[in-house]
């Protein structure tokens, strides 16, 4: 499937990885693809708490350097704020910066690319498994 993209962390390390899968998709010549401003926040924690701190980060300036990455807008509140409210109501908590990545994907009109199942609690949020 070809489209615009929300590439979340988990998706991210397993291109560090250097999974097959991953690289496949991301090397379909009609895919977009951006993350957030939270996921380069969370590999950027991982980089440091790891035993391999120069590496990892070379590999995310890399990164950095070729893929758009989406920050936090007025909109981006208010959707947190709305999502939020949505799973508190359903008993469906979900780690808060995964909120504030479904806001971003919902504003951009972008299909969340992740392997953490609970994404699908979000209302209207587009995600696919890669």
């Amino acid at each position: 499937m070809n489209g615009k993209f929300l590439l979340d962390t988990n998706i991210l390390i397993a291109l560090f990885k250097h999974e097959k899968a991953i690289i496949e998709k991301l090397s379909e010549q009609d895919n977009i693809c951006y993350t957030s401003f939270i996921t380069i926040g969370e590999l950027y924690y991982g980089a440091f708490n790891s035993f391999k701190i120069e590496e990892n980060l070379l590999q995310l300036s890399k990164l950095r350097q070729v893929i758009p990455i989406l920050k936090s807008s007025d909109t981006t509140s208010m959707l947190y704020g709305k999502i939020k409210t949505g799973l508190k109501q359903k008993g469906k908590p979900i780690p808060e910066n995964d909120i504030w990545i479904a806001a971003l994907a919902k504003e951009h009109d972008l299909i969340l690319v992740t392997r953490d199942k609970h994404f699908e609690e979000i209302e209207d949020l587009k995600v696919e498994k890669w």
